[in-house]
């Protein structure tokens, strides 16, 4: 790489950090970018973590002081969720040559310039990593909530019956292959978001996002319902 920002933890000099400059030159992004992707995540960071990313300065090429971020790895890993998986994958790799270079060990093998066996379940530990920390994030807001499918048992329903019931009553309606609650009834807390992610054997990523039910959204259900359920 041309220009390696790399800093160490001065509490710990074993531990690498990377600053925003280095996200920005490892996924092909303009610092700018980068810098207003870590803004809008780090509230839901300090919500979790009670704890603010690190703000530093650098000098630019005019000699000008301007800030950037100075991020650990599960910090850096934690805003990568948000980048597409080029570019997810290009910091994974820098993390691991960091992780290899600590520890005085070559990442590549001499003749064919591939991943070790050893360094290919690494990469794939770090990507878990990055899927894991993220979904956890991202379904924060839907951990105590409750599928369709278990809503439509406490009503004795199937789920194809719940669903087909709550769009005649117009609560729910079907688009783009998921179900969405009426827009009358959005922002009432009756609702949330589930995300959830596999691979096929192909290593092809499958995302499914679908709505779930807050216990708000139980109560207004069991009150338009007209069935006991609690």
């Amino acid at each position: 790489m041309k220009t390696t920002m790399i800093i160490s933890h001065t509490e710990n000099e074993n531990q690498h950090m990377m600053t925003s400059l280095e996200i920005a030159e490892v996924t092909g992004k303009q610092h700018c970018h980068i810098m207003a992707a870590i803004r809008k995540m780090e509230p839901a960071w300090q919500k979790v973590n009670q704890s603010n990313f690190r703000l530093v300065e650098y000098h630019d090429k005019k000699g000008e002081l301007r800030p950037c971020y100075l991020l650990t790895k599960t910090e850096t890993l934690y805003i990568a969720t948000k980048f597409n998986d080029e570019s997810r994958a290009r910091l994974v790799l820098r993390w691991e040559e960091l992780e290899l270079e600590r520890l005085g060990t070559d990442s590549w093998t001499s003749q064919n310039k591939l991943p070790t066996l050893q360094v290919q379940k690494k990469i794939l530990a770090m990507a878990d990593d990055i899927i894991s920390t993220g979904l956890r994030m991202l379904n924060e807001p839907a951990e105590d909530t409750l599928t369709a499918t278990q809503v439509a048992k406490t009503f004795n329903m199937s789920t194809l019956d719940f669903n087909a019931v709550l769009s005649d009553m117009g609560i729910q309606y079907r688009a783009h292959g998921r179900w969405y609650l009426a827009e009358h009834l959005q922002g009432r807390g009756f609702t949330a978001e589930r995300t959830h992610i596999n691979y096929s054997l192909k290593g092809k990523r499958k995302i499914k996002v679908y709505m779930t039910w807050t216990m708000a959204g139980l109560k207004y259900l069991n009150s338009q319902l007209g069935y006991p359920n609690l």
